[in-house]
């Protein structure tokens, strides 16, 4: 059965020649197999995955494809969250990291996990993150919660460190924490495109 890959999710593949799509010059002289990819929103009929390719310098993002059988091995956001990959990392007392151990330490009614610049150096111990890097989480919540674990969620995460931006990801996409709970109504980042919804745990119409 083939592993359903979902965004955020990084990939490591088992050589760089399977990246497909049409790259700019700078990912052949440094993007290698060694480092991950990581799964974004979009959609293939022939069944690729959609991957980002990230590159030294900030402003080096690039759109690929990559086909199931290429992919040795990959991690999920959840993983990185958990409390033995935090106090082990490299990276352990900068505040991003700090703030994470802090919200691992309470127990919560989902499952929770690191994305971005964080996330991608829990995962490679690249120095990507720095002192003054923003965390960003994801929250699964294949169901809709009560706002007020969401709340508690929010308030805590305010009081951290760092700045903290959490996505909260449903079966039809996720969308921002912090638009939701002021707003009751959020811009849902989907495969096929953002759609302004007070619903996003139900599918578009």
């Amino acid at each position: 059965m083939q592993q359903a890959f979902r965004a955020h999710d990084l990939l490591w593949l088992t050589s760089a020649d399977r990246l497909q799509g049409d790259l700019p010059e700078w990912v052949a002289s440094q993007w290698q197999s060694a480092y991950p990819l990581v799964v974004r929103r979009d959609s293939d009929a022939g069944g690729r995955i959609p991957v980002g390719v990230r590159g030294l310098r900030r402003d080096q993002r690039a759109a690929a494809w990559v086909d199931a059988s290429a992919v040795r091995c990959h991690t999920a956001p959840e993983e990185l969250s958990r409390n033995e990959v935090l106090l082990r990392s490299p990276f352990v007392s900068l505040p991003p990291v700090q703030s994470a151990i802090q919200l691992a330490a309470h127990s919560w009614p989902w499952q929770w996990g690191i994305t971005g610049s964080v996330g991608y150096a829990l995962a490679t111990e690249v120095p990507v993150m720095h002192a003054d890097s923003d965390l960003d989480l994801l929250i699964r919540c294949d169901r809709p919660v009560s706002g007020e674990d969401l709340g508690r969620w929010q308030q805590l995460s305010q009081r951290l460190l760092c700045r903290v931006d959490t996505q909260v990801e449903t079966p039809q996409g996720a969308f921002a924490l912090a638009e939701w709970l002021r707003d009751g109504r959020v811009m849902l980042k989907t495969n096929h495109g953002p759609c302004l919804t007070s619903t996003p745990w139900e599918e578009p119409a």
